[in-house]
């Protein structure tokens, strides 16, 4: 049976994803900083899946803890989760997202060559399209023009070393997977989105603001060219992202496979509001701001290749995130 390394695994889609990887019977070695997650989340993935990881507490940046670990221990395959993600920060912390984000996966590419470790899957964004004439985003796009935050233009730079790697190396083979919005929690409500920081994304926030911990929620402009004045993404169930990394695997080559992992369809800012009220039974307080320099108003994926070449969609609706969003934050 396959090993894989999971980096980042105890963050809120790794851990969702080793879930799915436990179904299909891999086994896991989880390596994390616990930077911005738990410890904890081990025994909710092990009362969930019936199985613990093994947990290695390494940085990217420590490259002989990581040659260590990979010279103990045969990984057939690496899942990349691993790396800051926080968009404010990025802008105010530039070097330390360049250091952190990028130095750090030379440093996991650098102990794979070594190891002759030769797949890996890498948690990329939708952020590396930047800007576009349509909102309606698929993989054939450039990528790396108009990227409005260091964050994603770490993501953009990591894609592009991947590239030249698989490149270089007949034999290594890549998955890029690009997220739009991942949204919800595990329905069995014990494993969920909780960051040690101050969240950027909409559900960590509404999740905050439901539980007293944020007064309210700052709508960023409600003057878009959008059917109700409020931004639009693309938001994907995190059960339903995490199945797509299962179906990546099956679908490994030599050379580079890049994916879009979206559910094709935007929602509004009031809408993902209302849809936590209809979920919750409760009114969500909330105030409208001035827009964000560099949102786009409007941005959802074309998920037809990932659907024609893994056999992957998403099952799951915002409406299903908002119910397992109520499981979770009940069960804190």
């Amino acid at each position: 049976m396959e090993r894989i390394l999971v980096t980042g695994g105890t963050g809120y889609i790794g851990s969702h994803t080793i879930i799915e990887l436990y179904k299909k019977g891999y086994e896991i070695d989880v390596m994390d900083n616990l930077f911005n997650s738990k410890i904890t989340v081990l025994d909710k993935i092990e009362e969930i899946a019936g199985k613990k990881p093994n947990f290695y507490e390494l940085d990217l940046l420590d490259f002989e803890g990581m040659d260590k670990l990979f010279s103990e221990n045969k990984y057939d395959l690496v899942v990349h989760f691993a790396g800051l993600k926080a968009v404010g920060e990025s802008v105010e912390k530039p070097l330390k997202y360049y250091e952190n984000n990028v130095g750090g996966t030379i440093n996991l590419l650098k102990c794979m060559k070594r190891h002759r470790v030769k797949k890996i899957i890498f948690s990329s964004s939708a952020t590396v399209y930047g800007e576009q004439p349509t909102p309606k985003l698929d993989e054939t796009m450039p990528t790396g023009m108009g990227i409005t935050n260091p964050y994603g233009e770490t993501k953009h730079v990591i894609e592009e070393i991947l590239k030249d790697v698989a490149e270089s190396d007949p034999e290594f083979q890549v998955v890029i997977l690009r997220y739009f919005n991942p949204v919800g929690n595990h329905p069995s409500g014990l494993l969920g989105e909780d960051p040690n920081d101050i969240p950027n994304n909409l559900m960590p926030i509404i999740m905050k603001v439901s539980r007293g911990e944020i007064k309210e929620l700052n709508v960023y402009g409600d003057d878009y060219p959008t059917p109700d004045g409020s931004g639009v993404r693309d938001y994907i169930h995190v059960v339903d992202l995490a199945k797509g990394h299962v179906a990546a695997i099956d679908k490994m080559e030599p050379g580079v496979l890049i994916y879009n992992l979206g559910s094709g369809k935007g929602t509004s800012v009031f809408e993902m509001i209302a849809a936590f009220e209809e979920a919750s039974g409760k009114k969500l307080p909330y105030k409208v701001v001035g827009r964000r320099a560099g949102d786009l108003a409007e941005i959802y994926a074309d998920p037809s290749k990932a659907k024609k070449e893994l056999g992957w969609k998403t099952e799951l609706t915002v409406e299903d995130a908002m119910r397992d969003t109520m499981c979770y934050l009940n069960n804190l």
